[in-house]
């Protein structure tokens, strides 16, 4: 899925959203808090686990954050969680590592925000494409992926 389908996706649903492209890739919170001149607190970083059952489990954490493995799999009720290796990024989301946004059209994945998250009102996040950003409003981020708010970070 391309940015241009996730913009026109949230077009129809009438989401307040902006979208950022660039030259260079904006694959890092650094390399996006960098050519939007936000902290990097403000960039969201959507990571996707494999459950101990195979399920794929999307983790939400604030740019200077990471994701407590063991956090997420209580949080998620599993016995451990494990990084998705690309090849499953791709299958589950639709998306290539470092473009990943928090929003799915296409798949409902089981989606945890850290909720130091919630802080803000507008948060920044993978676009779709590895040079490509999105803000998203929380609000709209907690409708459209439908998430629990925990405390999964570290």
């Amino acid at each position: 899925m391309s940015s241009e389908d996730l913009k026109k996706y949230l077009e129809k649903l009438g989401v307040d959203a902006r979208f950022f492209k660039f030259e260079e890739h904006t694959m890092t919170v650094d390399a996006a808090a960098s050519r939007l001149g936000i902290a990097r607190e403000k960039i969201i970083k959507s990571i996707l686990f494999v459950d101990n059952s195979g399920q794929p489990v999307l983790a939400i954490v604030t740019g200077d954050n990471r994701v407590d493995e063991g956090k997420l799999a209580k949080a998620c009720g599993a016995q451990k969680v494990r990084r998705a290796n690309a090849a499953e990024v791709k299958e589950f989301t639709g998306y290539e590592v470092g473009a990943v946004s928090p929003i799915h059209p296409k798949k409902q994945i089981k989606t945890f925000v850290d909720w130091k998250v919630m802080r803000f009102g507008r948060v920044v996040g993978g676009g779709g494409e590895i040079n490509a950003l999105l803000e998203i409003g929380t609000g709209d981020l907690r409708r459209l992926t439908n998430c629990e708010v925990k405390d999964i970070g570290r």
